[in-house]
């Protein structure tokens, strides 16, 4: 189980992004973290994957405060996180980067379930380096299919659907579906889609750098979606939302 307490940090200038956040992401559950713009969602998944640093607050892993662990610390512990804009890799081709991942040479039987679960095709892409040769929407696909390489007991996808097409996006849903099938450890998605938000087990709205709400799907996306609402969609205080 991986826990936030009391979890805050600001930016360089000085602006409060996250304040006081105190989360629970219990295991074999998908976890998804929506809200508006600037809340403090990404900033917020870089420091559970040691991007950042918070400044008070500690993160618990399984029982164990890794709240001072670097990149590599948490990687090693377990934590996997796919990049809102993914890196390039100029001279590491697909195969490269998703043996680096699994730990281990994969044949092109592996490579292939990989790819295809993000839609590609593996002989299409395994020799292809990572670089400006391939588009955003590829990139982004390979990347996911690193983290599923690396199958860690706490995956985080920051905005998997950005630059995916809509046939691929379809294809997604089901990889997250089956991910959530098999999870022995924590899944986690950053997302503002419909589609990712109703595959849920949990939903957590951060809004100002604070959680509003928090709690099963069925209790949250209820307000989230409803269209006649009085005032803003992430404010607290909404009828079906259970305000933390």
């Amino acid at each position: 189980m991986l826990q936030l307490c009391g979890i805050s940090w600001a930016a360089p200038d000085g602006d409060s992004i996250l304040k006081n956040v105190d989360l629970a992401f219990p295991d074999g559950k998908l976890t998804v973290i929506t809200g508006p713009n600037g809340g403090g969602k990404t900033t917020l998944a870089k420091l559970i994957a040691g991007l950042q640093t918070p400044d008070s607050g500690r993160i618990l892993l399984d029982g164990q405060d890794i709240t001072g662990f670097g990149v590599t610390e948490r990687a090693r512990a377990g934590i996997s996180y796919a990049f809102q804009q993914p890196v390039r890799f100029k001279g590491l081709t697909v195969r490269d980067l998703l043996e680096l991942a699994a730990r281990s040479q994969l044949d092109e039987t592996q490579l292939c379930t990989l790819l295809s679960k993000v839609g590609l095709c593996a002989r299409d892409y395994m020799d292809r380096e990572i670089n400006n040769s391939l588009s955003g929407g590829e990139i982004k696909r390979i990347e996911i299919a690193s983290v599923l390489a690396r199958n860690t007991k706490l995956m985080i996808f920051d905005e998997p659907e950005a630059g995916i097409d809509l046939w691929s996006f379809a294809g997604l849903i089901d990889v997250f579906l089956d991910v959530r099938r098999s999870l022995k450890g924590t899944l986690v998605i950053i997302s503002h889609q419909e589609r990712i938000l109703s595959i849920a087990d949990e939903i957590v709205v951060i809004s100002g750098g604070s959680v509003t709400a928090q709690g099963p799907k069925a209790q949250i996306l209820p307000g989230l979606l409803r269209e006649d609402r009085e005032g803003c969609a992430w404010c607290p205080n909404q009828e079906g939302a259970k305000v933390s």
